[in-house]
């Protein structure tokens, strides 16, 4: 396969990641969307290490990273996510003022 076609891939993961970001307004969606991106990220990193052909596989390196940093990402929002809710009995993200003060 072509480097574009991985790209045009990944682009539109990234919109529609986007896309979830700014219509959802479930906390959990909003997460989902938020991995969605990282995801066309890595397919990205990936795709450009495999057509440089690096020695050190620095897409491969990064893309570990963003796994590692996206499911840590995931384990905390998740965590704060059902903190909010026990107390608020709602997930909207319109209801998220109580750490404003």
């Amino acid at each position: 396969m072509l480097v574009n076609q991985f790209l045009l891939i990944a682009a539109f993961l990234f919109s529609l990641g986007v896309y979830g970001l700014i219509v959802r307004r479930n906390a959990v969606m909003v997460l989902l969307a938020v991995e969605l991106m990282l995801n066309a990220v890595n397919i990205n990193l990936i795709a450009f290490e495999a057509y440089l052909r690096s020695a050190q596989a620095v897409g491969q390196v990064f893309s570990i990273f963003v796994i590692t940093v996206a499911a840590a990402e995931v384990g905390i929002g998740l965590a704060i996510v059902l903190m909010i809710f026990r107390n608020r009995a709602s997930a909207n993200v319109d209801d998220f003022n109580l750490m404003r003060y």
